[in-house]
């Protein structure tokens, strides 16, 4: 019964907010007709909303019973998110210095490529300007 007048308060004052604030800008029929949606929408929103925390509620404090029980079904109830400490491993690979070898034949020797343009004649390239232009 608790749950219905709760529901009904909520509706009424929806009701009052939806027709005061249409009143001033629409006809008197048109007003309650949307004071009276407003009713309804209020009303349910409110019935629903206590029946979601109800619920919830009810979860909850059945969860809470059950929490300190040693069965079968408590087992895997705890996830730990925590990671190890790998601090030792990561400062050992920051410390390691790569071996230094300055006379093998690995070393380092930098690329070089083949040149991709090359000069021909320059009367090619003239006759390739002038046939790219007159397109």
């Amino acid at each position: 019964m608790g749950k219905i007048i709760i529901s009904l308060l909520s509706g009424l004052i929806g009701f009052l907010f939806t027709f005061l604030s249409n009143y001033g800008h629409n006809l008197l029929g048109t007003s309650l007709i949307r004071g009276i949606y407003g009713f309804i929408l209020w009303f349910v929103l409110a019935f629903f909303l206590r029946w979601v925390l109800g619920f919830i509620i009810k979860q909850s404090v059945s969860a809470g019973d059950n929490e300190f029980t040693d069965t079968d079904e408590a087992l895997g109830g705890n996830l730990d998110l925590s990671t190890p400490d790998e601090d030792e491993e990561l400062i050992n690979l920051l410390k390691q210095k790569p071996e230094v070898d300055n006379g093998g034949s690995e070393g380092f020797t930098p690329l070089q490529p083949p040149k991709l343009v090359s000069m021909k004649d320059p009367e090619e390239l003239a006759k390739a300007v002038r046939h790219l232009k007159e397109e």
